[in-house]
């Protein structure tokens, strides 16, 4: 269905010939100082036209122009879509602890951010029907995307992240809280979920986790936190042999399940691979996706299309007029143009 966003804009429609008239009526080149009478003015003394005449390929070009800011667009037939009216978002830790390759993915060992992004890819698509955003969080917090049912956008903007991107040597938990509460706060939603993936403890940022969790509370914001990384890891060394370690010992689970349970969600912790496929799946039967349906219109904009015609009217009038004012000075110019002329009215 074609239709004009901006009616109104079509009362601008008549402004030329108000004003060719008033510049008719009072006979005056200077009685009515309009740019755009000016302009008209100009052309038809180029083209050698009476000034009686109204210039209708002006004329022409001004309809165009309003054609373009009237906001044409063609909106397509009806869509529907899954909606939760959910939002759902990802508040993930990307400081330099995250590299630590205590995880496996096919029999390969693999750092702690491969192995959320892998796992998260799947969680992603099943949330057709929810907004997702995304928050990063290392030294600093910031929102990598926005809220948005274009969960293509979110895997895109997740497959894209690195450590370092936030700052890499501290751990600003309590700062990923807090924007995410300040971007979930406001919206009109049933239900307003945060997920915090980390594997540290907050020792940076404004906020502190359990404050940042009260602001959650009171916004209604309902928070999962999830502490990744393995219990237990062997290092190899050429000179003292293999030793076993527990590179998790950073992650402060005492902080993580006060945040989650002052919010009414969970905490769960994410040893391998394997814990952290069945969390997501859990995560989905707490947070289910429902079947209602909202209709959605495809919109594309066509403004382009009468202003792009206008600009090809305008360049090829200017073209042909310069092109005929330069053999009209070629003509003027040539003396056997003169000498054919004297020829001619001899011959008469």
């Amino acid at each position: 269905m074609f239709e004009f966003v901006w009616l109104w804009v079509w009362l601008l429609l008549p402004t030329p010939f108000i004003v060719w008239w008033l510049a008719e009526r009072k006979r005056q080149q200077q009685a009515l100082r309009a740019p755009l009478f000016l302009y008209w003015r100009s052309i038809q003394e180029q083209q050698g036209k009476s000034s009686k005449r109204f210039p209708w390929l002006t004329f022409l070009i001004w309809t165009l122009i309003i054609t373009a800011l009237s906001r044409p667009q063609w909106v397509g037939e009806a869509m529907e879509l899954p909606a939760t009216g959910r939002d759902l978002m990802l508040s993930l830790d990307i400081s330099g602890s995250m590299e630590m390759p205590d995880m496996v993915i096919d029999d390969k060992e693999v750092d702690r951010l491969v192995a959320v992004q892998s796992l998260l890819t799947d969680f992603i698509a099943r949330r057709k029907g929810d907004r997702v955003g995304m928050i990063l969080f290392g030294e600093q917090a910031y929102l990598q995307t926005p809220l948005s049912f274009d969960l293509k956008t979110v895997q895109t903007m997740l497959d894209e992240t690195s450590i370092g991107l936030a700052g890499s040597s501290r751990t600003a938990i309590g700062d990923g809280i807090g924007l995410a509460v300040k971007h979930l706060r406001d919206r009109n939603a049933k239900n307003r979920v945060l997920i915090l993936l980390t594997d540290g403890q907050n020792n940076t940022g404004a906020l502190n986790p359990v404050q940042a969790a009260e602001l959650a509370e009171h916004a209604g914001i309902t928070i999962y936190t999830i502490g990744v990384g393995a219990d237990e890891m062997i290092v190899k060394n050429r000179f003292f042999g293999n030793r076993r370690i527990n590179p998790s010992l950073e992650l402060d689970e005492e902080t993580l399940i006060a945040v989650a349970e002052k919010t009414g969600g969970r905490y769960f912790r994410a040893r391998d691979t394997k814990e952290m496929e069945q969390i997501y799946n859990i995560i989905d039967e707490l947070e289910p996706v429902e079947d209602d349906y909202q209709s959605y219109r495809p919109i594309k904009a066509l403004f382009y299309i009468p202003l792009g015609i206008a600009l090809l009217i305008s360049l090829f009038s200017t073209l042909i007029r310069t092109l005929v004012s330069w053999r009209m000075n070629l003509a003027l110019k040539d003396p056997t143009n003169d000498h054919s002329t004297v020829q001619e009215e001899n011959h008469v």
